[in-house]
């Protein structure tokens, strides 16, 4: 395999990436078209270029194949969430959610709370995707009935998962990230606090500050009176319902892998489904694979139940085989390891290594489309420029986490961008700006390492570490 020690020079491995973003600019913006086809032209691309290097068709179909291997245990969770959202909303779980969201929750905190309820519960077990498929779905037909409009809503829960997702040490990204870079998990998780902390303090200013437009008066309290009067009218509600939820995440507390706890969570709602809301077996199964529908004369409660299932989420499933087609070329080939090299060659000294290394982190997001090769390309490519300029190594884990864990769900052909598209039903472009958390985290960890704030360097021939705040005053460590 000769060709893989040969580097793509820099701006043959990035015209692909012009080439894909270019073309689904105008696809998204001009034609409000899908992600897909840009994708594949941005593949075809790829292959002619990394073809007139040398490259043969069997290598990249190589890098084809593992990218979509690496991704089919997400394809297996964006179906199973398909199967819970379904299964939920058949048996009134997610109708009782939305009832007593309505009934218990303020508006004008509503934003605050649902953030803030997602942290805790995404804390507690480890993933965005599961708080988000679970008590994100709820939280959006709370917010949108209040009048919130959804991408706000969106990205209040984006932001609360993704804060536990980042600080869990039951998240599989936490855990990568200390693992790539040989960092304590408990010290990755500590360091990352003075980034995050910051970031969530800033998130739920926003979100108090945009929620005081919101108030019960300006609510048409008679249409929120009548989405309760319809829930009570086609759902058995009860808050014995809950234990669906609450069964899920302690599962997963309890350290059952996501797929078999998602599972148990979909036997439990098609079991609601049959035997507390009176639907038929025949019924009940349908639903998993079509999706649930209702006509209530609501439109809004329509707009909101009539989802789910397995072919709902065919969309996704389709758009993330294909993003991966496009990175497992681009990472085959090197490319996608030359566009990282020339960022490294930008970075001289330790204020610029840790901005390179959140830049790089977000521009594999954009190339690779998929979380997890932001963590482990960085974080294989990063070690050794981080020893030779006397940083530790919770440094590189902190930055990788703060430049691809976050920023993932910006990227709208990135799995997780996809994922949460399908799952809370608004795109990457509309939730973005609200999604607080996940673009000011990165920015406060590039300010932190450009004024030397809470960056942390090993004393020669020492094992402690400096927590190195003293560059503020002109000293060095």
């Amino acid at each position: 395999m000769e060709n893989k020690e040969k580097e793509i020079p820099f701006l043959l491995a990035i015209l692909p990436m012009i080439i894909m973003i270019s073309v689904m600019a105008v696809t998204i913006i001009k034609f409000e078209g899908s992600p897909h086809v840009p994708l594949i032209i941005g593949t075809i691309a790829c292959c002619l270029i990394a073809w007139t290097q040398g490259y043969t068709w069997k290598e990249m179909e190589q890098g084809i194949v593992k990218g979509i291997t690496l991704v089919i245990p997400a394809i297996i969770i964006i179906m199973l969430v398909g199967l819970i959202i379904s299964s939920w909303i058949g048996g009134g779980i997610i109708a009782s959610m939305i009832y007593y969201g309505l009934k218990l929750l303020t508006p004008s905190l509503f934003l605050v709370s649902i953030c803030l309820i997602c942290m805790i519960v995404s804390l507690a077990i480890g993933s965005s995707w599961s708080t988000m498929g679970t008590i994100g779905v709820a939280g959006m037909g709370i917010g949108i009935s209040m009048g919130i409009p959804s991408p706000m809503v969106a990205g209040a829960i984006i932001s609360g998962s993704y804060f536990g997702d980042k600080m869990s040490p039951l998240s599989d990204t936490t855990n990568l990230a200390a693992g790539v870079t040989n960092t304590d998990l408990f010290e990755h998780i500590k360091h990352m606090m003075y980034t995050t902390i910051p970031g969530l303090g800033i998130a739920l200013i926003v979100y108090f500050i945009l929620g005081r437009q919101f108030h019960a008066v300006d609510f048409r309290t008679g249409n929120i009176n009548e989405i309760i009067s319809v829930l009570e009218a086609n759902f058995v509600i009860s808050p014995w319902l809950f234990l669906a939820p609450l069964v899920v995440i302690l599962l997963v507390v309890r350290k059952v892998p996501a797929l078999p706890a998602l599972t148990a969570g979909v036997f439990i709602g098609w079991f609601c489904h049959v035997f507390i809301q009176g639907g038929s077996i025949g019924a009940a199964v349908n639903v998993l694979h079509d999706g649930y529908f209702i006509e209530s004369g609501n439109a809004l409660v329509d707009n909101l139940f009539n989802r789910g299932g397995i072919q709902d989420m065919m969309f996704t499933v389709s758009l993330t085989i294909v993003a991966m087609t496009f990175a497992g070329v681009m990472e085959a080939t090197g490319m996608l390891r030359s566009i990282v090299h020339q960022i490294m060659k930008l970075a001289k000294t330790a204020k610029s290594l840790i901005p390179a290394t959140v830049g790089s982190a977000f521009l594999t997001n954009l190339v690779a489309a998929e979380q997890y090769i932001s963590v482990l390309l960085p974080g294989r490519m990063f070690p050794e420029a981080y020893k030779a300029k006397n940083l530790h190594s919770k440094n590189l884990s902190r930055a990788i986490e703060d430049g691809g864990t976050l920023t993932s769900p910006l990227v709208p052909w990135n799995t997780c961008g996809v994922y949460i598209f399908s799952t809370l039903g608004v795109s990457a472009l509309q939730y973005a700006p609200f999604a607080v958390l996940n673009y000011t985290v990165p920015i406060i960890s590039i300010l932190f390492a450009i004024f030397g704030i809470k960056v942390a360097y090993v004393k020669k021939g020492k094992t402690d570490v400096v927590e190195e705040t003293a560059q503020l005053l002109g000293k060095k460590a």
